[in-house]
Protein backbone atom coordinates (compact mmCIF):
# COMPACT_ATOMS: atom_id res chain seq x y z
CA UNK A 1 0.00 0.00 0.00
CA UNK A 2 1.31 3.43 -0.94
CA UNK A 3 1.73 5.76 2.01
CA UNK A 4 0.19 9.22 2.01
CA UNK A 5 3.08 10.43 4.15
CA UNK A 6 6.21 11.67 2.39
CA UNK A 7 9.65 11.48 4.05
CA UNK A 8 9.95 15.26 4.10
CA UNK A 9 6.90 15.42 6.39
CA UNK A 10 9.06 14.08 9.20
CA UNK A 11 12.07 16.34 8.94
CA UNK A 12 12.99 18.38 12.00
CA UNK A 13 14.89 21.59 12.62
CA UNK A 14 17.11 19.71 15.05
CA UNK A 15 17.84 16.33 13.50
CA UNK A 16 20.58 15.42 15.96
CA UNK A 17 20.37 12.27 18.07
CA UNK A 18 17.32 12.37 20.35
CA UNK A 19 19.39 10.93 23.20
CA UNK A 20 21.39 14.19 23.25
CA UNK A 21 18.31 16.41 23.47
CA UNK A 22 16.74 14.34 26.24
CA UNK A 23 19.93 13.56 28.16
CA UNK A 24 19.20 16.19 30.84
CA UNK A 25 16.19 15.33 33.01
CA UNK A 26 13.24 17.72 32.84
CA UNK A 27 11.27 17.26 36.05
CA UNK A 28 8.32 19.27 34.77
CA UNK A 29 4.92 18.59 33.24
CA UNK A 30 4.35 19.80 29.68
CA UNK A 31 0.69 20.81 29.95
CA UNK A 32 -1.14 22.76 32.64
CA UNK A 33 -3.25 21.34 35.47
CA UNK A 34 -6.55 21.72 33.61
CA UNK A 35 -5.20 19.86 30.60
CA UNK A 36 -3.79 17.13 32.85
CA UNK A 37 -7.30 16.62 34.26
CA UNK A 38 -8.71 16.35 30.74
CA UNK A 39 -6.10 13.77 29.77
CA UNK A 40 -6.91 11.80 32.92
CA UNK A 41 -10.63 11.85 32.06
CA UNK A 42 -9.90 10.39 28.62
CA UNK A 43 -7.73 7.63 30.05
CA UNK A 44 -10.32 6.83 32.74
CA UNK A 45 -13.03 6.56 30.08
CA UNK A 46 -11.15 4.32 27.65
CA UNK A 47 -8.58 2.22 29.50
CA UNK A 48 -9.58 -1.13 31.00
CA UNK A 49 -9.60 -1.51 34.76
CA UNK A 50 -6.75 -3.51 36.26
CA UNK A 51 -4.86 -4.00 33.00
CA UNK A 52 -1.20 -3.90 32.02
CA UNK A 53 -0.57 -0.48 30.46
CA UNK A 54 2.22 0.64 28.10
CA UNK A 55 3.21 4.31 28.50
CA UNK A 56 5.05 5.07 25.28
CA UNK A 57 7.49 8.00 25.10
CA UNK A 58 7.15 8.20 28.86
CA UNK A 59 8.77 10.71 31.17
CA UNK A 60 8.32 12.26 34.63
CA UNK A 61 4.53 11.89 34.97
CA UNK A 62 2.01 9.54 33.34
CA UNK A 63 -1.32 11.26 34.23
CA UNK A 64 -3.21 8.01 34.78
CA UNK A 65 -6.09 8.54 37.23
CA UNK A 66 -5.79 6.37 40.32
CA UNK A 67 -9.06 4.55 39.77
CA UNK A 68 -7.75 2.92 36.56
CA UNK A 69 -5.93 0.60 39.01
CA UNK A 70 -3.48 -0.73 36.43
CA UNK A 71 -1.80 -4.02 37.30
CA UNK A 72 1.44 -2.57 35.91
CA UNK A 73 2.53 0.50 33.95
CA UNK A 74 5.60 0.05 31.76
CA UNK A 75 7.24 3.27 30.61
CA UNK A 76 9.28 3.48 27.41
CA UNK A 77 11.25 6.69 27.06
CA UNK A 78 14.64 8.29 26.65
CA UNK A 79 15.50 9.58 30.12
CA UNK A 80 15.84 6.97 32.85
CA UNK A 81 16.03 9.54 35.67
CA UNK A 82 12.68 11.05 34.66
CA UNK A 83 10.99 7.67 34.46
CA UNK A 84 12.47 6.42 37.72
CA UNK A 85 10.96 9.47 39.44
CA UNK A 86 7.54 8.70 37.94
CA UNK A 87 5.47 7.23 40.80
CA UNK A 88 3.04 5.43 38.48
CA UNK A 89 5.58 3.40 36.52
CA UNK A 90 6.29 -0.13 37.67
CA UNK A 91 9.04 -0.55 35.06
CA UNK A 92 11.16 1.87 33.01
CA UNK A 93 12.66 0.91 29.65
CA UNK A 94 15.07 3.25 27.87
CA UNK A 95 14.39 2.88 24.16
CA UNK A 96 14.37 5.29 21.19
CA UNK A 97 11.46 4.48 18.87
CA UNK A 98 12.71 7.02 16.33
CA UNK A 99 15.90 5.03 15.97
CA UNK A 100 14.32 1.59 16.32
CA UNK A 101 10.52 1.34 16.28
CA UNK A 102 10.69 -2.34 17.27
CA UNK A 103 9.53 -2.51 20.88
CA UNK A 104 11.35 -4.89 23.26
CA UNK A 105 8.22 -6.79 24.28
CA UNK A 106 6.42 -9.99 23.35
CA UNK A 107 3.29 -9.99 21.20
CA UNK A 108 -0.10 -9.29 22.77
CA UNK A 109 1.33 -8.35 26.17
CA UNK A 110 -0.56 -5.18 27.11
CA UNK A 111 -4.22 -4.40 27.82
CA UNK A 112 -3.85 -0.78 26.76
CA UNK A 113 -1.31 1.79 25.59
CA UNK A 114 -1.02 5.55 25.91
CA UNK A 115 1.15 8.25 24.40
CA UNK A 116 0.88 11.64 26.10
CA UNK A 117 1.85 14.92 24.37
CA UNK A 118 4.68 13.24 22.43
CA UNK A 119 3.27 12.09 19.09
CA UNK A 120 4.58 15.28 17.44
CA UNK A 121 8.15 13.99 17.82
CA UNK A 122 7.73 10.69 15.94
CA UNK A 123 9.72 10.48 12.73
CA UNK A 124 8.62 6.88 11.97
CA UNK A 125 5.03 6.99 13.19
CA UNK A 126 3.56 4.25 10.98
CA UNK A 127 6.17 1.72 12.09
CA UNK A 128 5.80 2.80 15.71
CA UNK A 129 2.00 2.51 15.66
CA UNK A 130 2.26 -0.92 14.03
CA UNK A 131 4.59 -2.00 16.82
CA UNK A 132 2.18 -0.77 19.47
CA UNK A 133 -0.46 -2.86 17.75
CA UNK A 134 1.80 -5.90 17.89
CA UNK A 135 2.30 -5.69 21.66
CA UNK A 136 -1.37 -5.01 22.43
CA UNK A 137 -3.93 -7.70 23.05
CA UNK A 138 -6.82 -7.94 20.57
CA UNK A 139 -9.37 -5.11 21.03
CA UNK A 140 -7.04 -3.24 23.43
CA UNK A 141 -7.04 0.58 23.08
CA UNK A 142 -4.14 2.79 22.07
CA UNK A 143 -4.86 6.37 23.17
CA UNK A 144 -2.76 9.26 21.84
CA UNK A 145 -3.33 12.59 23.61
CA UNK A 146 -1.80 15.91 22.62
CA UNK A 147 -2.14 19.65 23.02
CA UNK A 148 -0.65 22.66 21.26
CA UNK A 149 2.61 22.54 23.21
CA UNK A 150 5.85 21.28 21.69
CA UNK A 151 9.61 21.59 21.52
CA UNK A 152 9.58 23.24 18.06
CA UNK A 153 13.07 22.14 17.06
CA UNK A 154 12.12 18.48 17.62
CA UNK A 155 8.54 18.47 16.30
CA UNK A 156 8.25 17.12 12.76
CA UNK A 157 7.51 19.44 9.85
CA UNK A 158 4.00 18.18 9.11
CA UNK A 159 2.95 18.76 12.72
CA UNK A 160 4.09 22.36 12.63
CA UNK A 161 2.45 22.98 9.25
CA UNK A 162 -1.03 21.77 10.29
CA UNK A 163 -3.50 23.54 12.55
CA UNK A 164 -4.73 21.93 15.75
CA UNK A 165 -7.85 20.27 14.35
CA UNK A 166 -5.97 18.90 11.32
CA UNK A 167 -3.46 17.25 13.66
CA UNK A 168 -6.27 15.02 14.93
CA UNK A 169 -6.74 13.76 11.38
CA UNK A 170 -3.00 13.30 11.00
CA UNK A 171 -2.80 11.00 14.01
CA UNK A 172 -5.87 9.17 12.78
CA UNK A 173 -3.95 8.60 9.56
CA UNK A 174 -1.11 7.04 11.52
CA UNK A 175 -3.57 4.57 13.01
CA UNK A 176 -5.06 3.72 9.62
CA UNK A 177 -1.78 3.29 7.75
CA UNK A 178 -0.30 1.10 10.47
CA UNK A 179 -2.88 -1.54 9.56
CA UNK A 180 -3.12 -2.64 13.20
CA UNK A 181 -6.20 -0.79 14.45
CA UNK A 182 -9.93 -0.51 13.97
CA UNK A 183 -12.71 1.66 15.44
CA UNK A 184 -10.46 4.68 15.06
CA UNK A 185 -11.92 7.82 16.58
CA UNK A 186 -11.15 11.23 18.03
CA UNK A 187 -11.91 13.25 21.16
CA UNK A 188 -11.82 17.05 21.29
CA UNK A 189 -11.48 18.73 24.68
CA UNK A 190 -10.28 22.04 23.30
CA UNK A 191 -13.38 24.01 24.36
CA UNK A 192 -12.74 26.90 26.75
CA UNK A 193 -12.88 26.04 30.42
CA UNK A 194 -13.02 28.06 33.61
CA UNK A 195 -10.27 28.59 34.52
CA UNK A 196 -8.77 28.46 31.01
CA UNK A 197 -6.42 25.55 30.26
CA UNK A 198 -4.42 24.13 27.40
CA UNK A 199 -6.53 22.41 24.73
CA UNK A 200 -6.48 18.62 24.68
CA UNK A 201 -7.17 16.30 21.77
CA UNK A 202 -7.02 12.54 21.50
CA UNK A 203 -7.00 9.94 18.76
CA UNK A 204 -7.77 6.36 19.69
CA UNK A 205 -7.74 3.02 17.94
CA UNK A 206 -8.44 -0.53 19.06
CA UNK A 207 -6.17 -3.43 18.20
CA UNK A 208 -7.72 -5.43 15.40
CA UNK A 209 -9.13 -8.69 16.70
CA UNK A 210 -7.67 -11.57 14.75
Amino acid sequence: MTSHFKPEFFRRIDDSEDELFYSTPRFVVHIDDGAIRKVGEIYAQLLPQGGAILDLMSSWRTHLPDHVRASCVVGVGLNRAEMEDNPQLTEAVVHNVNKNPRLPFDDALFDGAIMTVSVQYLIRPIETFAEVGRVLKPRAPFIVTFSNRMFPTKAVAVWQYLNESDRVGLVGGYFKESGAFEKIGAIDKSAPTDPPSDPVYAAVGYRIAR
